[in-house]
């Protein structure tokens, strides 16, 4: 008898996480569809409870503020899943960093960057436009900044330590180039304002990079 209640115990566990999951990503895709529509200080937790069709204590208890909510939003959009694993340990960044082939690892960065562009894009923006109003949304978009910078830099360093580096080019200079390329403000202006589209964006990074970085 006391076997069963602890299978059940078990079982009824691990039933409320899924549950538990589950109504945090109906959460999060509700939070997406509004701060995108509406913008961050336009956006109010209990909007969000609302389209989410939840209780409003429940999107507190999940996330304890707006800031929040949103900072938690941008980490799924930019891994893709609720995993718990950084950007440097996910298995496409560590893939890129393997290839041995320097046009390769170039091309393969710049379409997993569209991918995130796709995926997070619009939010970015949000979080950009509500950072010099929010003290925690500014550390968060100087956070993103950062650990942006710091993944080309990452391959930056693989090129440069296989020799792939153009002659006089240093590890800075070419993170440089390789940053600004990638960048989420210059897929603004080419796919927002511009109209390329998300493969032509990709082809001309992929192009350009290539061009800049590496030795012919």
């Amino acid at each position: 008898m006391s076997e069963r209640v602890k299978s059940t115990r078990r079982y009824d566990s691990s039933r409320r996480r899924q549950q538990a999951a589950a109504t945090r990503l109906e959460i999060l895709q509700a939070a997406q569809r509004l701060f995108e529509r509406d913008g961050f200080s336009a956006t109010t937790m209990a909007g969000v409870a609302a389209e989410a069709g939840v209780a409003p204590k429940t999107v507190y208890i999940a996330f304890e503020t707006k800031s929040g909510l949103l900072r938690a939003l941008w980490h799924l959009l930019l891994r893709g899943d609720q995993d718990d694993v950084p950007m440097q340990e996910r298995r496409w960044y560590v893939e890129i960093l393997r290839e041995p082939d320097p046009e390769r690892q170039l091309r393969l960065m710049a379409h997993n960057s569209r991918i995130v562009k796709l995926r997070a894009g619009t939010l970015l923006k949000v979080i950009r436009d509500a950072a010099s109003a929010d003290s925690e949304i500014g550390s968060l978009w100087s956070r993103i900044g950062s650990e942006f910078y710091g993944h080309q830099r990452g391959l930056v360093e693989v090129l440069h330590e296989r020799g792939h580096l153009r002659s006089g080019l240093d590890v800075t200079a070419a993170t440089d180039r390789l940053w600004t390329l990638n960048h989420p403000d210059l897929w603004h202006l080419l796919v927002g304002e511009r109209g390329w589209t998300p493969e032509e964006y990709e082809q001309w990074c992929a192009d350009a990079a290539c061009a800049q970085l590496l030795e012919r």
